[in-house]
């Protein structure tokens, strides 16, 4: 027999009864069932009762053992009386009775309970994280991150992509988050950096002539951490395609992401119908350019109903350029109290708060009331409830302003709004396309132009686009969102270095600036690049939705905390002094 195991803790059935086993695991629970010790003992696998009474020869060492003890037992398979067949687990008809047991390795008090679901500080579980791994449910979030990649690796190769590996090691390049550099030891004075995405690689495969490029890369950067978000290192699919436009893009990835979430989703529906909506009306009907399309509420600018309006406030901010109002509907939200409620949240979101109109009964009358409808009057009301298609039940609630001061918080008005009225459907996977990403933006202070999004976005029209109006030239970059998440981010890249040079040189940077930043890539480009584009898909992310947590850590094996620290591995730490000095580096004390 073998010296650990013959079985799993998840194989024995009926059919093994009578056989003679070997089992190794961790002690999940122990039970005394007057006199009589039953364990259930766990592996990576399953769980498996095992059971020893006091004529068992090793009766007095079963006593000892105690939770989370690692074990080697032998004994006999048998059959459960039918009463007591515990149809949850695939072991749950037999039972092992202990003839022979070795302790593999003993536990000292555990800080936090693997048996369970209590709650623990995340502070304790990531110092512990080995404990907190062997919980159930971390035990299936990493198994289905596995399961996952494993998958997505399967759709690639079989679309004709191979996978290729660029280096981690690499020269520092300002890719809109804070690099992490490494010293060289060789170079005094000089430093690489850990690479946020494998961008520049990923091209420069397009132009040595690699079609189809595709890896599971892990990229680094030094952010703030956020829920959604690891704030030091994270995983993405990054893929990258020549001869391709935009739409072959799109129609590339889709069936691999649809494919994931319908095979990982369980019972939750996935949408196959991917609306492409504009970076501008996704901030004007959701806020954000990462809309939940689960919920059904569209907001609308109904500016005009308020232009010289009884709603002074209203009426007089209109006067100001560059404002608007907005209305976010909410069916079957008319009462005030709800009102009130929302009301409220805007305050504590740091706004003054929001007007309401809601729509009620009154003796078989529809009736709009709330101090706006008061204000405005009839006829505008009644053009307002037309306008957003509602009617006795609802409510609609109004921000005003220019849009960048108060798209954030409406769009959180919104997401609140469906989540309290029950309109959000959590049943289901929505994605959308967000395209026509603006390439530049005004700096309202300086006057200064400078980049808004990705700076290697192919800009749509070409260099002709460029010498016209740089506020109104949008990229061919895109966005996939989900639930309210990015999941992936991608351009069609700018591959002609003239455009390049000029596109960087209205946003303030010459050429020779650009040969510094990004010489290597300027120099391919030089010698017959091609057309290319891709996208990167956050697989934490993606693995995050499918497991149906909101926060990141929650799939991730070893995790940060919240200030990027390993407080299992406790890093960062203090380099040795003669580390420091072969790299002819100083730290400078903090005051």
């Amino acid at each position: 027999m073998h010296a650990y195991r013959s079985h799993t803790c998840a194989e024995l059935n009926n059919s093994n009864v009578g056989d003679t086993v070997r089992l190794s695991g961790w002690v999940h629970r122990i039970r005394d069932h007057g006199g009589v010790l039953f364990i259930d003992l766990r592996d990576h696998y399953g769980m498996t009762q095992v059971l020893c009474d006091p004529d068992s020869p090793v009766f007095s060492q079963v006593e000892n053992v105690r939770s989370e003890w690692c074990i080697r037992i032998d004994g006999e398979v048998k059959a459960r009386d039918e009463s007591l067949i515990n149809s949850k687990l695939p072991t749950g008809e037999i039972e092992v009775f202990i003839r022979d047991i070795e302790v593999l390795g003993q536990s000292s008090e555990l800080p936090l309970m693997v048996f369970g679901d209590q709650e623990y500080p995340e502070e304790t579980r990531l110092r512990y994280r080995y404990l907190d791994l062997r919980r159930e449910a971390m035990q299936n979030n990493m198994a289905l991150r596995s399961d996952v990649v494993a998958s997505i690796r399967r759709r690639m190769w079989d679309k004709g992509f191979r996978e290729y590996q660029t280096p981690i090691i690499t020269a520092s390049s300002p890719e809109g988050a804070r690099d992490f550099l490494v010293p060289s030891r060789l170079h005094p004075g000089k430093f690489y950096a850990l690479p946020q995405a494998p961008q520049q690689f990923k091209q420069l495969i397009m132009v040595s002539g690699f079609d189809k490029y595709f890896q599971i890369a892990p990229c680094f950067r030094d952010e703030d951490p956020r829920a959604d978000r690891s704030p030091t290192d994270f995983y993405q699919l990054d893929l990258e395609m020549s001869f391709v436009s935009q739409q072959d893009v799109f129609d590339t990835i889709q069936p691999v992401i649809t494919g994931i979430f319908e095979e990982f989703g369980g019972d939750r529906r996935v949408d196959t119908d991917w609306p492409q909506i504009s970076y501008k009306d996704a901030a004007v009907w959701y806020g954000s350019d990462k809309p939940d399309l689960r919920n059904p509420i569209k907001m609308q600018i109904v500016s005009d109903h308020f232009h010289g309006s009884g709603f002074a406030i209203f009426a007089k901010l209109l006067e100001q350029e560059g404002t608007e109002i907005r209305a976010i509907p909410a069916p079957t939200g008319g009462s005030r109290k709800f009102c009130d409620r929302m009301n409220s949240f805007a305050q504590k979101e740091g706004l003054p708060g929001m007007g309401y109109i809601f729509w009620r009964d009154n003796n078989g009358e529809m009736e709009a009331a709330g101090p706006l409808a008061k204000n405005i009057g009839p006829e505008r009301t009644e053009a307002i409830r037309q306008q957003l298609g509602l009617t006795v039940g609802d409510a609609a609630f109004f921000l005003g302003g220019k849009p960048k001061a108060f798209e954030k918080v409406a769009g959180k008005a919104r997401d609140v709004i469906g989540e309290e009225l029950g309109l959000t459907d959590k049943e289901r996977f929505a994605f959308a396309w967000i395209v026509d990403f603006p390439i530049y933006e005004k700096d309202e202070e300086t006057g200064k132009i400078d980049f808004e999004h990705n700076p290697f976005s192919m800009p749509q029209g070409g260099m002709d686009a460029l010498l016209g109006n740089p506020l109104q030239v949008k990229g061919y970059q895109y966005d996939l969102a989900c639930n309210g998440y990015e999941l992936l981010s991608g351009a069609i890249r700018n591959h002609k270095p003239e455009i390049m040079f000029k596109a960087f040189e209205i946003a303030g940077y010459d050429e020779s600036e650009v040969r510094k930043r990004f010489g290597g890539m300027v120099n391919a480009f030089q010698y017959g690049a091609p057309p290319h584009g891709g996208c990167a898909a956050g697989i934490d992310r993606i693995v995050m939705l499918l497991a149906d947590t909101v926060n990141i850590r929650e799939v991730i094996m070893f995790p940060m905390n919240q200030r990027a620290e390993d407080l299992m591995m406790d890093a960062p730490s203090e380099p040795l002094s003669e580390q420091l000095m072969e790299l002819n580096l100083r730290v400078i004390p903090q005051d």
